[in-house]
């Protein structure tokens, strides 16, 4: 009695059990997570410092650098960069796959603490953290605008009510608001009429920060009754300001609008924002490292209407990014591929069995394993993604095979008059070997995948787990639930019976290709010395094939968005920038693929900078693309191609975009996709060899957008002091730092508490003295007492302890694990692959001369494809040896695997050249496909192999006869199980769905071998 006798006897019973499976798969179904990709995220933190006015330097030396050394001593740190502009640092921390984010967490913050002695004492708020990747996308973004209110205080309602109540929802790690400030009071001294009056900034600043304390003032108890002490210790409008007393000048009263122009302003005047051209406020979301997409962006879409409600009327909300619509999408069109892939796959059976009842068998089948996959799925917390998705849709030509052998070898004994329930005892005893033999097989063939490192193995994992389930569910349900189908529905021929004409055609044709198929296959046996030596030629021509064709990473994806940033020349003035932003958005606008675009500069950092984030419409076939058009047909790629020459004709600031990604690798965010890193132990290496390299790489052809993150071209003022003469008047390097402070660097010297914010009053000169250089000459100093004793003036001018000179001055500083970095980032033109890129990068880079104290090495994506390349040729020898091995085993034999895995050069050949024909790089997308290729040819030739033994060993035939008669055999059942492989997967590439263009890769080699 075989497997399959219980349940070929017991039919209630195995349809029950089938039914309940279908049932667990379609209740997981509903429940299962939306994602574009697996969640698998490098644990990832942000921490940023702010000390408003400090030049880069400053911050990289006074901020970065003490944070950075307290940072090393945390475990499982693989990368560290920061990135130090005009008052900010941005450090970026990415641990190990294994480490848990939270515990990262406080090992941050306890860094944070034991840097904070060596931090700068006049910092407005110590480093915070974030649990969120800087280099990420936003997954959403709202824009805010109104014709009523001014932009400051539609930026202050962003921040106060909608950013915070949206940082509390599961999922999001961030919520940043761009274009605009905080509303504060600005207080803009005329430095000239101050002096006149014997006053100093110090004294008004000095002012200033008296006018708002909070402090407890007690109580008051009488009759029993008790009462707190309030007083209008805060004071929040300049009208508040303006009448207070500086000081007296021959005894006048001297107040701060003698001296000063107050005004209700923002904190910052060098910010701007625009949504679609429109002066407008947005609110950018960041997901937390691990939080589904879909699932977070649902949650704020539901919190949405209740936040708008708090916004007062006049002020528009509209969300202009939404990352998840072409999630979904992409995620139904891979549902609609896997229907039609089933469908064509029962239509193939039809074809060659030309049976209604045969055809119901793998109608039933072939869904029960992919729905029964589903709750496997949702029991390892799997989520419905492209790659689990393309699991199932590979695997209905998997799963459809171990039904098509049962029934095929079952409907042969039906043919040769046995009655289906014996057939179907017969045929299940005697093929249960080999589907056993095929699944565990096909399970070895995945074992290199499963055991893949790095994010993305971890990411591939849930691939080649969905897919070993399936085969698994496969194998089980071939032994029970099809011969139980085959026994009880199938019907023993009927003599003379006729048939239709479909049936007569579709027979004369099957006929005509097992007379070609016997020629062939004659002449082929005829000629072994022959096959051995086109074996050994079609061995030798993989390699050659391997070795040469263009080689890359992770095909580029089409999200439904393109990020960017913008670069003006190092000395450009917020105007500057402000007209480029403005004019660069309005060429974008044109453009008939944009639903969106938002864009901003200013706001901190370097002071020549600005993104872009535009949201394109969904591709679709409805309309022709233009204006009046709510789809489009063109690609991310061809949208950026064609706003490129547009952006270089115009004489502002540049402008470089990419795709936005899924899978975003490494911290460190730049202008284009992949980066090339030089780090040194000083800067002075670095300013002469940084522009060299980028200057070279901008020569090689196949590369395009090149830029550097390193700025040394800001210009500077540079003040040296007389130290003597300082001390004359008893001055110090610190007190002439706080004078310049004062006047030039926005300090906030004064915070106004209120119940839901905190605001600052900010200080500095007017306008006319901080926009050219000869400002300086206006600020005075107050000489000590001992001084005035001297002989000497009560106010001297500041430019009396110093001389100046005009040079230049990095922008930006950039760390790479505590060294001194800089990285230049880069697109790829078309046609031209990473693997030929990378080579000319590093060939270039050779034959600069780089002193040995700079280091040059890609960062981000282009490391890991590095990483990826060297593991290719492993992961397909790794699994060539799992087949071996396990076939081994299963035939105690070491010469039939050999035999079995002899099939696969020939299928290798195929696949390369459909990879050259349809123009993709050999990336780890193909490696896959060509792992799932070697499973499927494979299995075919486990039928041959294993019919030819049984042949032999109970038919008494010879090698050749035996072989013969298995290859005629199992003729059928091979075309049938290969057409339907090749039209389950034929589907992917076909469809111009967003973000589908990872499966091409994989399908194109199987589609093309397979033929």
């Amino acid at each position: 009695m075989s497997l399959s006798s219980p349940f070929i006897a017991r039919p209630v019973g195995t349809t029950l059990l089938t039914a309940a499976v279908i049932l667990a798969g379609s209740i997981a179904f509903t429940v299962l997570p939306v994602a574009p990709l697996p969640q698998v995220d490098f644990p990832t933190i942000s921490v940023n410092a702010g000390l408003p006015g400090a030049s880069a330097q400053i911050m990289a030396a006074s901020v970065a650098t003490p944070l950075e050394r307290q940072f090393t001593h945390i475990a499982g740190i693989t990368e560290m960069t920061s990135s130090s502009g005009l008052g900010s640092t941005n450090i970026t921390l990415q641990f190990d796959l294994s480490r848990n984010i939270d515990g990262a967490a406080r090992d941050v913050q306890a860094a944070i603490n034991a840097a904070r002695t060596y931090l700068p004492a006049n910092m407005p708020s110590n480093p915070n953290y974030r649990k969120v990747n800087p280099a990420d996308s936003p997954i959403l973004m709202v824009g805010l605008s109104s014709n009523k209110y001014e932009v400051s205080k539609v930026y202050d309602l962003a921040s106060t009510v909608l950013a915070q109540k949206m940082s509390q929802i599961p999922g999001v790690g961030q919520v940043s608001v761009g274009g605009g400030a905080t509303p504060s009071v600005r207080v803009e001294v005329n430095p000239t009429k101050l002096e006149s009056f014997g006053f100093t900034l110090r004294d008004v600043q000095g002012l200033l920060s008296l006018q708002n304390a909070d402090m407890p003032k007690g109580q008051l108890t009488s009759n029993g009754a008790t009462m707190d002490i309030l007083a209008n210790d805060q004071i929040s409008h300049a009208a508040e300001y303006r009448p207070l007393i500086l000081g007296y000048h021959n005894g006048v009263a001297i107040r701060l609008s003698d001296v000063a122009d107050v005004n209700d302003s923002t904190q910052n005047l060098r910010t701007a924002g625009y949504v679609d051209g429109k002066r407008a406020v947005f609110v950018q979301i960041f997901r937390q490292p691990g939080a589904n997409i879909i699932e977070t962006v649902d949650r704020i879409k539901t919190q949405l209407p209740f936040l708008e409600a708090v916004l007062p009327q006049g002020i528009n909300s509209t969300i202009v990014l939404d990352r998840t619509t072409t999630i979904r999408a992409s995620v139904n069109n891979v549902e609609e591929n896997l229907i039609k892939s089933i469908g064509l796959v029962v239509l193939v059976v039809f074809f060659f069995l030309r049976s209604p009842r045969a055809t119901l068998i793998p109608f039933v089948a072939v869904p029960t394993s992919l729905i029964g996959t589903l709750s496997v799925m949702y029991l390892l917390d799997y989520s419905l993604d492209n790659l689990s998705l393309m699991a199932l849709t590979v695997a209905t030509g998997f799963v459809v095979d171990d039904a098509i052998v049962v029934m095929e070898n079952i409907t042969r004994h039906i043919e040769n008059g046995l009655a289906p329930y014996e057939a179907a005892l017969k045929g299940a005893s005697e093929i249960s070997f080999t589907i056993f033999s095929i699944s565990m097989s096909l399970l070895a063939v995945f074992i290199p995948i499963l055991m893949m490192g790095g994010i993305i193995g971890r990411i591939f994992r849930e691939f080649a787990v969905t897919l070993c389930t399936a085969i698994v569910i496969s194998m089980i349900l071939s032994l029970t639930t099809t011969p139980c189908m085959c026994a009880h529905i199938l019907k023993s021929p009927q003599k003379d019976q006729k048939h239709n004409f479909l049936f007569r055609a579709s027979e004369k044709f099957l006929n005509g290709m097992i007379f070609l198929y016997r020629r062939s296959l004659e002449w082929a046996l005829d000629n072994a010395t022959l096959m051995l030596i086109v074996l050994g030629l079609t061995i030798a021509l993989n390699v050659v094939m391997m070795v040469r064709i263009p080689k890359g990473f992770f095909p580029p994806q089409d999200t439904g968005s393109i990020q960017g940033g913008l670069r003006g020349p190092q000395d450009a003035s917020f105007p500057f920038m402000n007209f480029s932003t403005q004019s660069l958005v309005n060429i974008i606008r044109k453009d008939p693929a944009i639903a969106h675009t938002n864009a901003f500069t200013g706001g901190g950092g370097s002071s020549n900078s600005g993104m872009i984030f535009i949201a394109l419409k969904p591709i679709g076939t409805s309309c022709k693309e233009g204006p009046n058009c709510d789809v489009r047909s063109t690609s991310a790629a061809d949208v950026i191609n064609r706003l490129r020459p547009q952006f270089e004709r115009l004489p502002v600031a540049s402008a470089f975009l990419q795709p936005t990604q899924d899978l975003r690798i490494g911290g460190r965010g730049s202008n284009s996709l992949y980066q090339y890193t030089l780090q040194a132990d000083n800067f002075s290496d670095l300013a002469q060899w940084g522009p060299i390299l980028m200057q070279h790489m901008r020569t090689l052809p196949g590369l395009q957008d090149v830029n550097s993150d390193q700025q040394n071209g800001g210009l500077e003022e540079m003040l040296t002091f007389d130290r003597t003469t300082a001390a004359r008047l008893g001055q110090t390097a610190a007190s002439l730092d706080a004078a310049l402070y004062s006047a030039f660097g926005q300090s906030q010297v004064s915070v106004i508490h209120t119940p839901l914010n905190q605001y600052y009053v900010v200080m500095e000169v007017a306008p006319p003295y901080w926009q050219d250089p000869s400002g300086l000459k206006n600020i005075y100093i107050a000489t000590s007492k001992g001084a005035n004793k001297a002989g000497i003036n009560q106010m001297s001018p500041l430019s009396s302890v110093y001389t100046a000179r005009t040079t230049t001055t990095p922008l930006q500083v950039s760390h790479t694990g505590l060294f001194p970095s800089v990285t230049v980032s880069f697109n790829m033109a078309n046609g031209m692959s990473l693997s030929d890129a990378t080579r000319e990068v590093t060939e270039m880079e050779q034959s600069l001369g780089m002193p040995s104290t700079i280091r040059g090495f890609f960062a981000g994506t282009a490391q890991a494809y590095q990483q990826s390349l060297s593991s290719e040729p492993i992961l397909v020898i790794t699994a060539l040896l799992s087949v071996f091995i396990v076939l081994g085993i299963l035939y105690e034999s070491l010469i039939h695997p050999l035999t079995i895995i002899s099939t696969l050069p020939s299928a290798g050949v195929g696949a390369m050249l459909a990879l050259m024909l349809f123009h993709i790089d050999l990336n780890v997308i193909s490696i896959i496909g060509i792992i799932l290729l070697i499973g499927i040819v494979k299995k075919n030739a486990i039928m041959m192999i294993d019919f030819a033994l049984q042949a032999e060993r109970n038919e008494g035939l010879s090698t050749r006869d035996s072989i013969f008669a298995a290859c005629m055999l199992r003729f059928r059942p091979i075309m049938m199980t290969t057409m339907s492989a090749i039209f389950g997967a034929r589907l992917w590439p076909s469809e111009p769905a967003p973000a589908l263009n990872c499966a091409a890769p994989s399908v194109s080699p199987l589609w093309a071998a397979c033929c």
